[in-house]
């Protein structure tokens, strides 16, 4: 009775054991597991910089308008140069004396001129000093479009060879990204031509003709060596002599 009993659960666990393999071998294997994606690198919007720190609002639609603004996310974030903008507050442009006027450029001059207030690399503002020292600058407009830099006691200066201007402030300044504001829209010779001649200096005015005073050094003198006052008083002063030695003479001559 006991050899059965054992042999009779030895069968029941064979059974088991083989339904649950059969179970495993029916069921799909786990999915693994997704990879855990990397970190999103930080994107730099311009236009939420030149929004926030203005007032810029003149530059920035410029930008929109000529699709120069997308030029520039594009070198910020998707380039490892990176980018340096130098953006005009909007009181420069109101500044703007003609014949440089904004308004007779064509859509392409526009997005020339607005290609010339950025470089296509990060720059620091330590970094102005070496480009004072090598030369023109070619801007993201081209080769025709370059800047000089110079640096004048700490303060940087350039000139676009139509006008000048120098960086009054960093707007934001951490790579890849530098954004400069200048005092003044820089305008390119290439699109405005020779830089009109500076005004003449005006010539002083003549001073007023006043006749010197008798006794005063300077004044006019006669032949003699007097002034015609001093001629006048002498003249009188013989004229009385001659009237008083006239009367002498006559009493003398009455006497005797």
């Amino acid at each position: 009775m006991q050899v059965s009993k054992i042999f009779f659960t030895v069968a029941i666990l064979l059974v088991v054991v083989s339904v649950t393999d059969a179970q495993k071998a029916k069921s799909p294997p786990a999915p693994p597991l997704a990879p855990t994606p990397a970190p999103a690198s930080d994107y730099v919007n311009i236009t939420d910089l030149l929004t926030v720190a203005g007032p810029f609002h003149t530059f920035l639609n410029y930008l929109e308008q000529t699709k120069v603004i997308e030029t520039f996310q594009n070198q910020a974030n998707n380039t490892e140069e990176g980018i340096t903008i130098l953006v005009p507050k909007d009181k420069a442009f109101s500044n703007i004396k003609k014949p440089a006027s904004l308004a007779n450029l064509t859509a392409d001059q526009l997005k020339s001129l607005m290609l010339f207030h950025a470089l296509p690399h990060y720059y620091s503002l330590a970094d102005f000093k070496k480009l004072s020292e090598s030369g023109p600058v070619t801007t993201f407009a081209g080769g025709q479009y370059q800047l000089n830099f110079t640096d004048v006691g700490g303060t940087v200066h350039m000139s676009s060879g139509w006008s000048k201007s120098k960086v009054s402030s960093a707007v934001h300044s951490t790579d890849p990204v530098a954004i400069y504001q200048v005092d003044s829209v820089l305008l390119p010779e290439t699109l405005f031509g020779p830089p009109p001649p500076p005004s003449p200096t005006p010539a002083p005015a003549p001073a007023p003709d006043v006749a010197p005073a008798a006794d005063a050094p300077g004044a006019a003198k006669s032949a003699d060596g007097f002034s015609p006052k001093s001629s006048k008083k002498s003249s009188s002063h013989k004229i009385v002599m001659s009237y008083f030695v006239f009367v002498v003479s006559s009493c003398l001559v009455l006497m005797f």
